[in-house]
């Protein structure tokens, strides 16, 4: 017998491409039980679900002949995973808040099968405090997130909100029940992984502060696909415009020394430590000014050194195989001299090296061109997205890990 997916369509314009998505489900083996709630049905009809999947949906708790096997706990006993897409932000709610008013909420609450949602809304609502606060209850409970995509939204709006491409879901879903009935499981699954992301701050003055160019993406792509294989992801990130990614715990901090603190407290329960920040090198000696410094001749600002924390990171672990450190070493020309002494004297397993004067790898891109250095020597990598570098990062991490063997518990 194929293992059963309950596909769930909320109201949302992206219905259509569930549709597909069930296709591919069956294609990779999947039996498909369609769920729709009464707004979906505006958008797309149940009869074409069933022509896909060979089953009846599902569009209501009380359809004729259902009580007779009390049909929502007989499907979350027997599917091996819920994917919700769209997941509008109501449904999302109700899955945060535990409301069972409908046949999909219910379901939710009856099955212990993994979730995944694929959220698809307007983008001021996908940027909502409330949306966010219940994203991030969900990933605390070990949901599975596939993210919108970016675009032309059917509301006219040009943003992040798009529903994720139906290939894309079918992938992750497909993932997650392999890992879960033991196939391919990720090292990451289940382990505490700390990745920090965007630049800092020091301020000069409460107008003037020193600052780089990150923006975060590089650090959100490690953390997004760290969350995929399964790990809990602790997202440390500096003061950026960019939305970071769903995650299980997400930190925001502004200067250096407020970086250095989360991340020595968050690691000291991590399996692995990714550094992914660009964290300033100096700021100015004794503290900001306490006023705006007025505009004159020429200023002279003394600076001091900002603490290393990576290689706190690396004296913090000592001789112990974890957490598996990973630093990030942006040079200008070519780094991988510099990332290997880097790698050396801050104690550490990795170092993703890479040429910000190279068009496409700099800041406030969406590609980079890396180089990773460990141990066993370099392996030099191509142009490519950010996301596909998160998971060349992502993979050696794993291969790392299996060599670096969790301690054994007193």
């Amino acid at each position: 017998m194929a293992p059963l997916i309950g596909l769930g369509v909320s109201g949302g314009i992206g219905a259509y491409k569930s549709v597909e998505l069930a296709r591919l489900l069956q294609k990779r083996g999947y039996d498909v039980q369609a769920i729709m709630t009464r707004h979906a049905r505006r958008f797309v009809g149940p009869l074409t679900f069933e022509a896909i999947t060979r089953r009846p949906v599902i569009t209501g708790q009380f359809a004729p002949g259902m009580n007779a096997t009390i049909e929502h706990i007989a499907l979350a006993t027997d599917m091996q995973a819920l994917v919700v897409a769209p997941a509008t932000a109501n449904v999302i709610a109700k899955f945060a808040h535990g409301l069972g008013d409908d046949f999909l909420s219910a379901l939710y609450l009856a099955t212990r099968a993994p979730l995944v949602l694929a959220p698809a809304m307007n983008t001021v609502m996908w940027e909502h405090p409330a949306v966010r606060e219940n994203l991030a209850t969900l990933a605390a409970r070990g949901t599975t997130f596939v993210e919108p995509g970016e675009g032309y939204l059917a509301c006219g709006w040009v943003g992040k909100g798009r529903l994720a491409e139906p290939a894309e879901i079918a992938e992750v879903v497909d993932r997650v029940v392999r890992e879960r009935s033991g196939g391919t499981t990720s090292s990451l699954a289940g382990l505490s992984v700390v990745v920090t992301a965007g630049p800092t701050r020091e301020d000069l003055d409460p107008v003037r502060y020193l600052g780089n160019r990150s923006s975060g993406r590089m650090g959100f792509a490690v953390a997004r696909d760290a969350m995929r294989r399964g790990a809990h992801v602790h997202l440390i990130a500096g003061p950026t415009p960019v939305e970071p990614p769903m995650v299980t715990t997400l930190t925001r901090v502004r200067s250096a020394a407020e970086m250095h603190e989360a991340v020595m407290r968050a690691s000291e329960r991590a399996d692995v430590v990714v550094m992914a920040a660009a964290v300033a090198d100096y700021t100015p000696a004794g503290g900001p000014h306490g006023t705006k410094i007025e505009k004159g001749g020429a200023v002279t600002l003394q600076l001091e050194r900002t603490v290393d924390i990576l290689a706190a990171l690396g004296a913090a672990r000592g001789s112990a195989a974890r957490p598996v450190l990973v630093g990030f070493a942006a040079e200008t020309g070519d780094p991988v001299a510099r990332a290997t002494r880097k790698r050396e004297t801050k104690r550490v397993d990795l170092i993703v090296a890479n040429d910000v004067s190279v068009e496409g790898s700099g800041f406030d891109v969406d590609t980079n061109q890396i180089t990773l250095v460990d141990a066993a020597g370099v392996e030099a990598l191509p142009l490519q997205s950010k996301d596909a570098a998160a998971a060349a990062i992502l993979d050696r991490v794993e291969r790392l890990l299996a060599s670096a063997p969790a301690p054994v518990p007193a």
